[in-house]
């Protein structure tokens, strides 16, 4: 892939001065995915600061790795790194070992995760203070309906709707064309349609 662009020459000649101008332009794109992708169970007691502290320790130690092979753009890289120390983080506090064939790489997050995240930003804008004792139902029915789209539909639904990433962005982290991409987002937003509709006639 091809990345001669603005980004990797400051890189290349500002060392971690660069890196840390750069890493604070993303710092609020970076916050947003760690409150999304955050385990409903761990709020109150995991702050995406910490996380995002500790994911820039890792970038800085992989600088140079990346500069050598700047395989995905800068974004989807620092985004890869700090998805992965979120879920190391949350595995510490559920005292689960680390699983090297578990590693984030360029595909979707945990399933389970996924649908739980996308079923709680729905249903935290649906819910008002007076529908809260009936909240958690609604985002287990709605957790039960995204678990049965199709993996890859829904990690790009996620992607692009929830953490706003470009449909360029996405396409890189899925490995994905930029066309394959855009179809998949349109069918997972049909068919989020379809769902919402199917549990506003149910309740």
């Amino acid at each position: 892939m091809s990345l001669a662009n603005p980004e990797l020459e400051q890189l290349r000649t500002g060392g971690a001065e660069a890196l840390g101008e750069l890493f604070s332009l993303y710092y609020d794109r970076l916050d947003r995915m760690v409150d999304f992708r955050l385990d409903g169970r761990l709020r109150g007691r995991v702050d995406s600061s910490d996380v995002l502290q500790e994911a820039y320790l890792v970038i800085s130690r992989r600088q140079e790795d990346y500069i050598a092979r700047p395989d995905v753009s800068l974004y989807v890289w620092m985004r890869q790194i700090t998805l992965q120390t979120l879920i190391d983080v949350q595995r510490r506090h559920f005292g689960q070992k680390r699983d090297p064939n578990q590693e984030v790489a360029l595909s979707p997050g945990p399933r389970d995760q996924t649908s739980m995240s996308i079923a709680g930003a729905i249903c935290a804008q649906w819910s008002s203070p007076s529908r809260a004792a009936i909240r958690e139902e609604e985002v287990q029915q709605l957790h039960q309906a995204l678990a049965s789209m199709d993996e890859i539909d829904r990690e790009v639904l996620a992607l692009r709707h929830f953490e706003q990433l470009t449909n360029t962005e996405v396409a890189e982290a899925l490995g994905l064309s930029v066309t394959a991409a855009s179809n998949r987002y349109v069918r997972a937003m049909t068919r989020l349609s379809e769902l919402m509709q199917r549990l506003a006639g149910a309740s």
